[in-house]
């Protein structure tokens, strides 16, 4: 057999084959053809009786009653099945045997009823010989039409019924029957030709609807990856800041319609950022990720855990009993922190705080609860860092209180408003001064004289402090124009400040623009500002640096610098930090903490100073542990730069005597 015989044949069974590779055609076949099936029966049984009822009088009983009582038992049988069928609980493994069930019965059942209806021919008269070729005709005409969705079965079909209808009529020589019998072929080929051509439309519509499905499968897959990726941490796996905030909304609105109290809690690491900075970017995504895991294990339905930005955490508890309940489950999320995490095969110590507010009493709006726990959190990071804090009356009337002043810090003339008082730092050798540290003094005229230690961090938390340090910069470097040259201005840079790209340009641009030498000029971060972004710092150092400035660390040892720290920042100056003069007459360890810290000054070619000197009995024990440089109210508290006069010489030299300062109020 040739190769084009080969191909013919094969493209001839392909027309006959099941959709076996095509189970999504084959269910759609099934479920279309499940509809017509019942008909097609229905209508064999119809006009298999009323042939056997035209033949009653002439055809034998096995004939008119036997046989085809069979065939309509066998009919309705099948038609019952196909009506109770649930098509759409078959699977495509069943859908494809389903089908392949019915190609056997067409051919079986299309043999049968040829047979029997060309058995009656020979019995009646010409009329009843038409019936028996008007039934076939119409008949295999039906089904044709009723299998239309079953390709294979509608040609098994008419190859069945047609081929021996047509040998059988020509062969009776009979022009009538002929006749009939080509009419049946013409219409039959037209019928196949429709037939095939709805089939292939049919099989291109339910190929085209699978792709389109597979395409809006795949873009629900991706709509629901965008979700879950906008409402969930990809670093820690917790939700993220705007399912948090989602979740909030929906328990206040639940809250609102029934007597219920929740809590929402805001964790802050402490630590986190010198793990991030000294052993990199890496390390600190390791460990977030670890307590991520630790935290989500206290994910419950009564408690939400969600991971806000950072290293600050949110959680928003419900259905506990009392505030205790709180703290407890508080200190158990502390408790999971302080276990050790084991970071780049290093062992990092970690803790946390964290801060309460509590619906209804601290607020009714996400907005209001989330502001008073973010208050609850900075109170306990500046009192009590590692506890639990939970918003109180107390912080209610604070937090009031600093929103008067935010109000009048923005409104105000800050160029009216601010002004700066001077408290020097002495050689204690030589009774000399050797700079004055600039310090900030608010009046407003709306709350009258305002605490630095206070308006000062609402400006950081509230973005005003820019402008409040450049206020502040230009009214110091204006002030200290007058003095000697070997006098240094000493200004205080916030964490803020150094943070902050356009504020270090300001600075830059203020101090140039001011006429003084930048030499003459001492900018003093605090070793907590150091700790906040130590890359941003070191950067920020730099370029002060570039400027010609000098660099004070102010209030060494309140903080966890570390030498590798010290000598990266390329400082001028260490101020050690007053807590260790307070301690210097009871304590121990004070003393050799302060000398170690001169001693390694020494060998670092740093200068020192210390903070807080008080008394004459702190003074002299701070000289016999080498300490020059100092600076308190033992020489002088804060004083306006109009009374500066008297501790300053004309050549600039100082006096031999130690100054008797004249003292005003801080």
């Amino acid at each position: 057999m040739g190769l084009a015989s080969k191909t013919r044949i094969g493209r001839l069974l392909t027309v006959f084959a099941l959709p076996v590779d095509d189970p999504e055609l084959a269910r759609s076949q099934l479920a279309a053809f499940s509809k017509q099936i019942p008909l097609l029966y229905a209508i064999l049984t119809i006009n298999a009786l009323g042939l056997a009822a035209t033949h009653l009088a002439t055809a034998p009983p096995l004939l008119t009653i036997g046989v085809p009582l069979c065939l309509c038992v066998a009919c309705c049988l099948r038609g019952i099945y196909w009506l109770r069928l649930d098509v759409s609980a078959l699977t495509c493994h069943q859908a494809v045997g389903s089908l392949r069930t019915t190609m056997r019965l067409v051919g079986l059942l299309g043999a049968a009823f040829t047979a029997w209806s060309l058995s009656l021919y020979p019995y009646g008269d010409v009329l009843a010989q038409c019936h028996v070729a008007f039934y076939m005709s119409i008949t295999v005409i039906s089904c044709i039409l009723c299998l239309m969705h079953l390709r294979g079965a509608a040609l098994l079909l008419t190859a069945i019924v047609v081929t021996p209808f047509t040998i059988f009529f020509i062969c009776t020589g009979d022009l009538v029957l002929i006749a009939i019998a080509v009419n049946l072929v013409l219409v039959t080929c037209g019928l196949i030709a429709m037939m095939m051509r709805n089939y292939n439309d049919f099989a291109g519509l339910i190929r085209s609807r699978k792709i389109l499905l597979d395409r809006q499968q795949e873009m629900q897959i991706l709509s629901d990856e965008n979700h879950r990726l906008a409402y969930l941490d990809v670093l820690t796996g917790l939700p993220n800041r705007r399912s948090f905030l989602a979740r909030l909304d929906e328990t206040i609105v639940a809250a609102a319609l029934g007597p219920m109290r929740f809590a929402v809690a805001l964790l802050d690491l402490d630590g986190f950022k010198s793990v991030n900075d000294v052993q990199g970017h890496a390390a600190g995504d390791e460990l977030l990720v670890q307590i991520g895991r630790r935290l989500e294990g206290l994910a419950t339905r009564k408690a939400f855990v969600a991971r806000l930005g950072g290293d600050e955490f949110g959680v928003i508890l419900t259905d506990f009993g009392s505030d205790s309940d709180i703290i407890a489950f508080g200190q158990e999320m502390l408790g999971l922190l302080r276990a050790p995490c084991l970071v780049k095969e290093t062992m990092v110590a970690i803790a946390g705080s964290i801060g309460v507010a509590i619906y209804p009493e601290a607020g009714l709006t996400a907005e209001d609860l989330f502001e008073r726990a973010d208050y609850a959190l900075y109170y306990v990071k500046q009192t009590q860092k590692g506890q639990v804090v939970i918003f109180s009356e107390n912080h209610e009337d604070i937090v009031r209180r600093n929103g008067r002043i935010e109000q009048a810090l923005r409104r105000a003339d800050l160029e009216q408003e601010l002004e700066m008082v001077y408290q020097p730092i002495i050689d204690t050798m030589t009774n000399r001064v050797l700079a004055f540290e600039a310090l900030a003094r608010w009046h407003s005229p709306d709350i009258g004289q305002v605490n630095p230690q206070i308006f000062l961090p609402i400006a950081e938390r509230r973005q005003l402090i820019g402008q409040v340090t450049e206020t502040l910069l230009a009214k110091a470097l204006q002030a200290a124009k007058p003095w000697p040259r070997h006098v240094t201005l000493c200004f205080n840079l916030s964490a803020c400040d150094v943070m902050s790209p356009a504020t270090m340009a300001a600075v830059q641009r203020i101090v140039l623009a001011s006429g003084i030498e930048p030499s003459r000029v001492e900018f003093e971060i605090t070793e907590t500002a150091a700790m906040e972004d130590f890359t941003q710092v070191v950067t920020s150092i730099g370029q002060l640096r570039d400027l010609g400035a000098r660099i004070a660390l102010d209030d060494f040892g309140s903080g966890f610098s570390s030498l590798g720290r010290l000598l990266l920042l390329r400082v001028d100056k260490i101020k050690i930090d007053k807590s260790f003069v307070s301690e210097i007459g009871h304590s121990r360890t004070a003393p050799s903490i302060i000398r170690s810290v001169v001693g390694l000054c020494e060998d670092l070619g740093i200068d020192c100073v210390v903070e807080g000197v008080e008394t004459e009995f702190q003074r002299a024990i701070l000289q016999g542990l080498g300490c020059r440089s100092m600076q308190g109210y033992l020489f002088s508290k804060p004083i306006s730069s109009s009374n500066l006069a008297a501790l300053l010489v004309e050549d600039g030299r100082a006096t031999k005597a130690r100054p008797r300062i004249p003292v005003t109020l801080p």
